[in-house]
């Protein structure tokens, strides 16, 4: 008699929790190697290999202590989210009331981080007024691309901008980053029409920028829609 068809084992699903000083070096690490693999041909590759995984780690630590902001939160009125240069230049906590960092573990190592606080850009407010956030970056290993780690942390971060009270939220891409456009798209959200261009590594990159509603019925319905589809791939899973 055969033997029935056992399902494909999976990963467990990453825990999903705020960061904290310890995890430096964890995030560093994504920081650095997702940007080394998604942005590949996308920004200057001398750039990508001068990125330092000890010079970053101690740029979260310095984050993550409260000691600088972290990154993508600089209150200048323009969007400079996980694809440009990252900026200190607000004295901010960045685990306690208006940024924060979550984080994706599997056991002690960090899979991958999320950036989230309010919109920075003048022009997002909403035509009634209502409170915009932002997803100012979302990263995840190359190694744990596929697996459901963008989807844990897209979820969590959603949850976290919506009960803090944002009735929107904001993120800016890289317009050729096409693998990360879908994933986006997937979960939701959709280009509003603001384009801006930053320099980045001595290069200008074109950035789109994303919107969508945090209200409870739209979420749980996206999130009840990723989960199901289950199907590890090239567009699964978000790179940077």
């Amino acid at each position: 008699m055969d033997r029935p068809a056992t399902p494909v084992d999976r990963p467990p699903a990453p825990v999903v929790r705020p960061a904290v000083p310890d995890d430096a070096a964890g995030v560093a690490a994504v920081h650095v190697r997702a940007w080394q693999a998604a942005y590949r041909g996308l920004l200057p590759q001398p750039f990508l290999d001068g990125l330092d995984v000890v010079h970053r780690t101690q740029l979260w630590r310095s984050w993550l202590t409260g000691r600088s902001a972290p990154p993508g939160t600089a209150q200048t009125g323009t969007a400079q989210t996980g694809t440009a240069q990252t900026s200190t230049a607000q004295t901010s906590t960045a685990q306690t009331g208006t940024h924060l960092t979550l984080v994706a573990v599997d056991v002690e190592r960090v899979l991958g981080f999320a950036g989230l606080g309010p919109c920075r850009d003048d022009d997002a407010a909403t035509a009634s007024g209502e409170r915009v956030g932002e997803l100012a970056a979302i990263y995840v290993l190359p190694q744990a691309w596929g697996t459901g780690t963008g989807r844990a942390l897209m979820g969590a971060a959603l949850d976290t901008l919506a009960d803090a009270g944002f009735a929107e939220a904001t993120l800016w891409v890289l317009e050729g980053n096409r693998r990360a456009r879908r994933f986006y798209e997937a979960a939701g959200w959709r280009p509003d029409g603001r384009v801006q261009v930053e320099t980045i590594g001595g290069a200008p990159a074109r950035e789109v920028r994303y919107r969508r509603r945090l209200d409870d019925r739209r979420r749980l319905d996206d999130r009840r829609r990723l989960d199901d589809r289950r199907r590890p791939g090239p567009a699964a899973d978000i790179p940077g």
